[in-house]
């Protein structure tokens, strides 16, 4: 099983990026073998489709959980038609909110909770 987690930076001491879509990484944990590998969000810099892109990365992944903070209705669509299933509120360091979700302390998201671009960056 993969986890992935919405991350401004590569690794478990890295604090949890509340955009799921413009996040700049995504660290992908899988607990039953101990590994941690990290992958850069083709949707952070993207100028538009941004959360598509990022959910087409993580399915392309292989992720079966995502934690995040907020996500909106495009990059939900692609990740709920995939079955990955999605916790949302997540705060604080990657290594904590892997623990919060493995503890059963978060919420799964059963609908989008950002609007259509919402993670847009002002110029």
């Amino acid at each position: 099983m993969k986890i992935c987690i919405s991350a401004y930076g590569r690794d478990l001491d890295s604090e949890v990026d509340p955009q799921f879509g413009r996040c700049n990484y995504f660290v992908i944990i899988d607990p039953e073998i101990g590994s941690v590998e990290s992958i850069k969000n083709p949707g952070s810099e993207a100028p538009s489709g941004a959360g598509i892109r990022a959910a087409e990365a993580v399915v392309g992944a292989g992720v079966d959980i995502l934690l995040t903070g907020s996500m909106g209705p495009n990059s939900f669509s692609v990740l709920s038609e995939a079955g990955v299933e999605t916790y949302y509120g997540v705060k604080g360091k990657v290594a904590f909110a892997l623990s919060e979700y493995q503890s059963g302390k978060l919420a799964v998201l059963e609908s989008p909770n950002a609007s259509t671009h919402s993670g847009m960056k002002n110029s």
